[in-house]
């Protein structure tokens, strides 16, 4: 039988679709010159196929199947395990994406140092040397006889370790770097990606091993590249922050055994990523009490409360056209703010700059913010301090009323631990509340009314 030649196809390197010539644009995501030429891998045979799918099961009835092991598996990381649901699954794929340097890898030493000392953790660097990788456990004090290290990039080589040391956890760091030899495209491109990712996938699923996939992002904020793991892996974890600064936050994205709100605060510090236990405390280290422009509020990650601090800087504008930018906030967010208080309370905006920062790096996407925002531009605007002691919470609608928003008394607790006095919230909250704190509650119907209640 005569064997066939390996076809020659265009792909995008950004969504992924096939095309059997050379597009300019492609026509699913609209990027321009984003097609590359790849060769298909050569045909399966059934004996390769069915190893692809050794983890399938037969047809049973749901009452039936066991969840013994589903255990998770605490890593002793307070902030990582309760980011992720409360430990580790066995047996499932994590993508950990973020800048370059922002300590991906320190994170993942550390963990794997918290697992070994239960398990065997194989850590397969295919970006650094075993020495490199050695040096910088020693610099943060990572010291197992259950750990193991390799430096390979070679997928059959990095699959071979695995079945020699038989770990419970593996570590591949990156899976831009790691490739499949009968693959024609180089490291890192969308073929190269989804192929050895759906490989580790099978190993995590046929072995019961949890596997750790590291990726850099693109300019554009893609993890890995093209964003073609998403679907493949169970849990997206994410640095938000910048490396340039101290602090770092770690969302999940994903998580099919979890919670997808959570988010898990880290400093960065010689000795690697330690854990911060109250985030709302670090953000409010460094506010100023007399400036006007800032305003204390309360937000949700998932099931933890946290206060941040809002700052506005109204400045009149140099140029026919004023700025409005925004960091940690929705800028459209925050243009419908400045409407509002342009047409329901006056203030002249319309030549005046705004600049809009929540402190700390934290990105809020919640309307829970809206007041506080709305208060910190009227401050900025009108040059007045607000009290330090109070907070604001609520959601501003187009009429310029306050709106109840969520989880009020959890809000209203962390603020009274941190020593605040006075809570402006939503009027329509009051009704049922549970709160039974010390604070002084006062109840706003629209946005004029928590701007006079501030001073």
């Amino acid at each position: 039988m005569k064997a066939k030649k390996n076809k020659t196809i265009f792909r995008c390197q950004e969504c992924g679709h096939e095309a059997a010539k050379w597009l300019g644009k492609c026509p699913d995501c609209g990027k321009w010159n984003s097609f590359v030429e790849e060769r298909e891998a050569p045909e399966l045979g059934a004996r390769h196929v069915r190893q692809l799918t050794d983890f399938s099961s037969e047809a049973v009835a749901i009452d039936d199947v066991s969840l013994s092991s589903f255990a998770r598996v605490a890593t002793g990381i307070g902030e990582f395990d309760r980011m992720i649901g409360g430990g580790i699954v066995p047996g499932s794929l994590v993508l950990l994406g973020g800048a370059p340097g922002i300590g991906k890898s320190t994170l993942m030493l550390q963990v794997s140092a918290a697992l070994s000392q239960k398990s065997r953790v194989l850590y397969i660097s295919g970006e650094e040397s075993l020495s490199q990788v050695k040096a910088r456990a020693d610099r943060l004090g990572v010291r197992s006889s259950a750990l193991y290290l390799v430096s390979e990039t070679n997928l059959e080589n990095m699959l071979a370790a695995v079945e020699k040391t038989t770990p419970h956890y593996v570590i591949v760091d990156s899976i831009q770097t790691t490739y499949r030899a009968d693959l024609s495209s180089a490291p890192g491109s969308v073929g190269q990606i989804r192929e050895c990712a759906a490989e580790f996938l099978r190993l995590a699923k046929s072995k019961g091993m949890t596997v750790f996939l590291l990726g850099h992002v693109t300019k554009e904020g893609d993890i890995a590249g093209p964003r073609v793991l998403e679907h493949i892996v169970d849990t997206v974890l994410y640095f938000e922050t910048e490396r340039q600064q101290v602090f770092r936050i770690l969302r999940a994205y994903k998580n099919r055994f979890g919670p997808t709100s959570e988010i898990g605060v880290f400093e960065m510090r010689s000795t690697g990523l330690c854990e911060i236990t109250n985030p709302s405390q670090l953000f409010l280290g460094e506010r100023s009490l007399n400036a006007p422009g800032s305003i204390v509020t309360t937000t949700m990650e998932g099931t933890r409360p946290l206060l941040l601090e809002v700052q506005s800087l109204v400045t009149r504008t140099n140029f026919g056209f004023p700025k409005r930018m925004v960091t940690g906030y929705d800028a459209g967010r925050v243009t419908i703010l400045i409407a509002v208080l342009e047409k329901r309370i006056g203030l002249n905006l319309e030549t005046q700059d705004v600049f809009v920062n929540v402190v700390g790096g934290l990105k809020i996407k919640e309307t829970g913010i809206d007041l506080a925002t709305a208060c910190a531009i009227a401050s900025a605007h009108s040059n007045f301090v607000c009290s330090p002691k109070c907070v604001v919470v609520g959601e501003v609608g187009l009429a310029g009323e306050v709106r109840s928003i969520a989880m009020l008394a959890e809000r209203l607790s962390e603020a009274e631990k941190l020593g605040f006095e006075r809570a402006i919230v939503p009027q329509s909250n009051l009704r049922h509340i549970h709160y039974k704190g010390k604070l002084e509650i006062i109840g706003v119907d629209s946005v004029e009314q928590a701007i006079q209640k501030i001073r």
